[in-house]
């Protein structure tokens, strides 16, 4: 924490997000969900510049793919120029689609996650759908809440409505959980799997939200559907053909050199393992760590063992 860069990059990844939360109070959820590949490909070409990895063919095929379907997205993308107020959000919670949606929604993610905590089904699979799920629910609220902020601020207050605080709720709860399983998803398997996996799902999830709760795609032209869904397939694809057989790179070190960490004051690097006939690394940051304690405790043991011997 101590580290500029580390509150450097934290601070971008922030703004990034809150201009994904104002996005969602001018544009429909199927344009704003899918254009989420567009942070593949910077991270792609980011990693080329800063971190001296090598371009390869198949993150220019990719980004190619990507950039087509992009194109298509915000070319063939629904018009939905009705203003959301809270009466509108209100209408849309108690209407029969989204009820039915809802409730078909509630009972396969009581049956995944029966699975993954009774069954410990851990599949990648089983994780990112509960998580596609909860990213809908977040979706639609974000959605709703941003919408009603940017009209309270031209001047027509939908702060007032207990809708919007509803919202909010909704928002957070379902973020929580998703970030739980997208966390748990991540520390199973590799990045490489699980993010193109999760944003096939989530935008999957977002769009059929967006088609269900805010009727986005209701007086849309059946061409203007299908070059939709293909900017969305190309999207995919491009997705998948950056991240496939991308591998990480493991740096094999003899020992960890604690002196790397931003505020702290080295004192030394490794200690000798008194029950192995080889040294191991310890961790000895400042006087006032445990490791002039472990050394002490070493010496007396093998006093005592001296002793016992004797």
């Amino acid at each position: 924490y101590m580290s500029k860069l580390w509150w450097c990059g934290i601070t971008l990844l922030g703004l990034g997000e809150v201009g994904n939360f104002t996005a969602y109070g001018f544009a429909p959820i199927a344009l704003v969900a899918p254009l989420g590949c567009v942070s593949v490909i910077g991270s792609a070409f980011i990693s080329v510049l800063f971190l001296k990895k090598t371009m390869r063919a198949a993150d220019i095929l990719g980004g190619t793919l990507t950039v087509t379907g992009t194109y298509l997205l915000v070319t063939f993308a629904p018009n939905v120029p009705q203003e959301l107020t809270a009466r509108r959000v209100q209408n849309y919670l108690v209407s029969w689609t989204f009820l039915v949606y809802l409730i078909l929604g509630i009972i396969i993610f009581c049956i995944l996650l029966y699975f993954y905590k009774r069954k410990a089904v851990k599949h990648i699979v089983v994780l990112l759908m509960m998580v596609a799920l909860l990213a809908s629910l977040t979706v639609i609220a974000v959605k709703a809440v941003a919408s009603m902020i940017t009209l309270s601020a031209k001047g027509k207050t939908q702060l007032t409505y207990p809708v919007f605080y509803i919202m909010i709720v909704l928002m957070a709860i379902s973020c929580a959980f998703q970030v739980k399983f997208l966390n748990q998803a991540m520390h199973l398997y590799k990045v490489t799997a699980v993010v193109p996996i999760n944003f096939v799902f989530f935008t999957t999830s977002a769009i059929v939200s967006g088609v269900i709760f805010y009727r986005e795609f209701q007086s849309a032209a059946l061409l203007s559907v299908f070059m939709f869904l293909f900017g969305c397939l190309l999207s995919f694809l491009g997705v998948f053909v950056i991240a496939r057989n991308k591998k990480e790179e493991h740096v094999q070190i003899p020992f960890i050199d604690y002196g790397h960490i931003p505020g702290q004051k080295l004192t030394g690097k490794i200690q000798p393992d008194s029950h192995i006939s080889c040294y191991a690394p310890y961790m000895t940051i400042n006087r006032r760590n445990t490791t002039g304690t472990r050394i002490i405790s070493t010496i007396l043991l093998d006093i005592f063992k001296y002793m016992l011997n004797s």
